[in-house]
């Protein structure tokens, strides 16, 4: 268990939120009061399986990392322990998971970084003859119109992941109950109910999105997805109370059986609830994979670089979003797989050490890497273009390049991956996005917050507990749904450790840099495509 340090605060509000973050790396679990204090958090890691474009995890690794890590900070200090007064998860997004009658898991959850349904989706997406960005006009037409979006042709959605087990497994089709995203398979093991929220069903697209406030699924989707209507589990609000813990869940965690259970939300929402919920207040989060995101009233979408304007957990809201594949996972590919052995690393909570070290290492590096480049793209990107076949590089390394030019390459990779997204995000936000709220593993960094700072050209506003940004949102939802907050009440609980401003004397090396950076994924595009074509769109 890990203590989280703080001058102390004075409180008429006791109550705590049991607050669980489940990413692809494992799941945190947090004490947190409402005004957004972390008292103690845990984490334990879990295994993804990757080969090839299947990427998948274990339901039952989850729930054990999540009885982990939820047991040891209740077991901490029972005087905390007594304070819970609710339970509600953030998880990661666009996995699925299938269930059957019993709620019982069929097979591994595909994660959102298998691609297995890019047939599948193709099929179902493309016309006969005339195809917009790869869909049929009818189709995107009917899909943006409804939903706000539509599903990624690269398969890695809930969407994709649903066509792919309807064509591919259909023994597993048949026997599934209730396809569900990750928050909604905690919920079920925390309160036996099936159901899924406003965030985390919309990547299915088969939801009428146009009312902010109520999600409802459309007859016309659900057919052209080709799915059964009743494999889909009811919707609810991020923000509405799903029952008490189950007694046996109450039970082994030493909670009261009457706490309750709020619906909680995907990482992408709750992360925006923790870092920024005013509209047009734009954040990036730095973690396995990294996002840019903004709360907007309206519903909008950019087709060509698959940004999106999304149902979210503030109800009337919708969240605008530029996904990059994988952020943080090109730090621990590079420290697990290149410089330190396996048992170099003797546990996780070493790991920050280790980034610490290699930020020092970075940072005697000069701006530019030395000329050295590195495209992050380990397995493909999503936006501002939607290609699985993309591949992680290092571009101009020569003899004279060490570790620390590469890893200084590894950072300004990402930021200039970050940059690249933000231009088309900017437009659809219909301004500049001005400072940026930085959340997530990645932001406690000094040095990459710099480095993104300059790349880009925007502030860089680091948050205190910067890691924390998904536990707190979900005890911001679950505050929200026990009654004790409001949305328009968060603003003020934001604590920022510093704001980190760009270095105009960088501005022309950076934008010249920018630009190769793009030329090389221009011109090495066609090779990925021959070089990985189990992973290009099937036409």
């Amino acid at each position: 268990m890990t203590p989280v340090p703080g001058p102390k605060h004075s409180s008429a509000d006791e109550r705590l939120v049991l607050a669980v973050d489940l990413g692809t790396s494992g799941c945190k679990s947090a004490l947190v009061s409402l005004d957004g204090r972390v008292h103690a958090w845990s984490f334990r890691a879990v295994t993804l399986h990757v080969r090839g474009a299947r990427a998948e995890q274990e339901p039952q690794d989850w729930w054990a990392a999540f009885l982990g890590s939820a047991g040891e900070v209740l077991a901490g200090d029972a005087a905390l322990r007594r304070r819970v007064v609710a339970v509600c998860c953030s998880a990661q997004t666009e996995g699925t998971v299938c269930v059957d009658a019993a709620g019982r898991p069929i097979g591994r959850a595909l994660t959102w970084l298998d691609s297995r349904g890019a047939a599948a989706m193709a099929r179902r997406a493309r016309g006969r003859m005339l195809n917009v960005e790869g869909y049929a006009p009818l189709k995107l037409w009917r899909w943006l119109r409804l939903t706000g979006g539509a599903p990624s042709l690269s398969g890695r959605d809930s969407a994709g992941h649903m066509a792919y087990i309807r064509d591919e497994e259909p023994e597993r089709y048949e026997r599934t109950h209730k396809f569900l995203n990750v928050p909604d398979y905690l919920n079920l093991r925390l309160t036996g109910r099936l159901c899924a929220t406003q965030d985390s069903t919309f990547t299915a697209w088969v939801t009428d999105n146009r009312d902010a406030r109520q999600l409802r699924y459309d007859a016309r989707l659900i057919r052209m997805l080709g799915i059964a209507a009743d494999k889909l589990p009811e919707i609810v609000h991020s923000t509405d109370i799903l029952g008490p813990l189950l007694p046996e869940v109450a039970q082994a965690l030493g909670l009261d059986p009457r706490t309750v259970v709020v619906g909680g939300a995907v990482d992408t929402s709750a992360t925006a609830v923790g870092a920024a919920v005013g509209d047009f207040e734009t954040h990036l989060y730095l973690g396995t994979s990294s996002w840019l995101g903004a709360h907007v009233p309206f519903m909008k979408t950019d087709v060509r670089h698959k940004i999106a304007a999304v149902p979210c957990a503030v109800d009337g809201r919708y969240l605008a979003m530029a996904l990059q594949s994988t952020a943080g996972a090109n730090l621990s590919f590079l420290r697990d797989r290149i410089l330190y052995h396996p048992d170099e690393l003797a546990s996780d909570e070493e790991h920050p050490a280790v980034y610490e070290m290699l930020n020092q290492i970075a940072a005697r590096v000069p701006p530019g890497a030395r000329g050295l480049i590195y495209t992050p793209w380990l397995m493909g990107e999503r936006t501002p273009v939607d290609d699985p076949c993309l591949r992680a590089g290092l571009i101009n390394l020569s003899l004279e390049h060490s570790r620390e030019d590469i890893f200084r390459a590894f950072l300004e990779g990402v930021a200039l991956n970050t940059r690249w997204m933000m231009e088309p995000f900017a437009r659809l936000l219909g301004r500049d996005p001005g400072t940026i709220t930085a959340v997530g593993g990645g932001a406690q960094s000094d040095v990459w917050c710099q480095i993104i700072a300059d790349v880009t050209g925007q502030p860089i506003r680091q948050l205190d507990n910067p890691i924390q940004a998904n536990a707190i949102g979900a005890t911001c939802i679950a505050g929200v749904g026990i009654g004790a907050l409001r949305f328009s009440d968060l603003g003020h609980l934001r604590r920022a450790r510093r704001t980190y401003e760009p270095s105009s004397a960088l501005r022309r090396l950076y934008a010249d840099k920018f630009e190769t950076f793009k030329e090389v994924r221009t011109r090495l595009a066609p090779l990925y495509r021959r070089l990985n074509p189990s992973q290009a769109p099937h036409a």
